[in-house]
């Protein structure tokens, strides 16, 4: 009777063991399938997010434009001797003209010297390098001009041109002083988001909490650039009328991106 009390209590012992291993790879199993689905699921506070546009129109009240003086000379001295002759007749005239010293501003200034090859003598095995010799140097002075009354844009352009600049070209109109303008154009863009996500709100059936995020892109504006002169117009501007330049409007935009919670 001993032996088989023994027996009996080991095959239960076994037999719970083998039920208690499966009910944990059940867990187990259960476990791992919930996370499986879980994963993905956003089970934070519910959010939408809009975009807004707003866009201002605005007339410039800034021109500017650059222009270059070149000059040429047997040595290094005489090349910007001459520029300066040049280049002060301009900047005398621009000054007479209303332009303020502060709108005016040289660019970049270059001296280089101006290179001949002489000839070599060959011979029928053998031709040497022709050597590099300095034949004179020239000067080259950009500069850049800020025009605040813009009804003058296309004299001052005629202006300097008779004055011997070249190069004249880049005539764009901006604005001075753009953060009112920018400020407009946000506002616009804030207030063109609420209102759709209000309606957003509304069609979800769900309402409006708080705002928990919000982006703006820094964008700019749009300039109205007039085509620009090249080559030889100090030759011809004698004989050429100032131009009309239209200024016409820019286009500053806005765009934000604002994340709500809603319940």
């Amino acid at each position: 009777m001993e032996g088989k009390s023994f027996w009996g209590k080991e095959y239960v012992q076994v037999l719970l063991t083998i039920v208690l291993i499966g009910v944990i790879v059940a867990l187990a199993a259960y476990s791992f399938y919930t996370l499986k689905q879980s994963e993905g699921v956003y089970t934070g506070a519910a959010v939408i997010t809009v975009q807004g546009e707003g866009e201002i129109l605005a007339k410039p009240d800034l021109g500017e434009f650059s222009f270059s003086v070149l000059a040429e000379g047997a040595t290094a001295s005489e090349a910007q001797s001459k520029s300066a002759e040049s280049m002060n007749a301009v900047l005398t005239y621009l000054k007479e003209a209303g332009v303020e010293e502060k709108d005016v501003k040289t660019e970049n200034y270059y001296l280089n010297p101006k290179y001949r090859y002489e000839a070599t003598v060959c011979t029928p095995n053998y031709c040497p390098p022709s050597n590099p010799v300095i034949d004179g140097y020239e000067v080259s002075q950009m500069v850049v001009v800020k025009v605040r009354d813009l009804e003058k844009s296309g004299e001052l352009i005629s202006g300097v041109g008779d004055r011997g600049a070249t190069n004249i070209s880049g005539l764009s109109f901006t604005i001075d002083d753009e953060s009112a303008v920018k400020a407009q154009a946000r506002e616009k863009a804030i207030a063109d988001a609420k209102a759709k996500a209000e309606t957003l709100a509304d069609d979800l059936g769900v309402r409006i909490v708080r705002m928990t995020g919000y982006w703006e892109e820094q964008g700019g504006y749009y300039p109205m650039y007039d085509r620009g002169y090249g080559g030889d117009m100090a030759m011809e501007s004698s004989a050429m009328a100032a131009p009309q330049m239209p200024v016409g409007e820019n286009t500053i935009r806005s765009s934000v991106s604002i994340t709500y919670e809603v319940k």
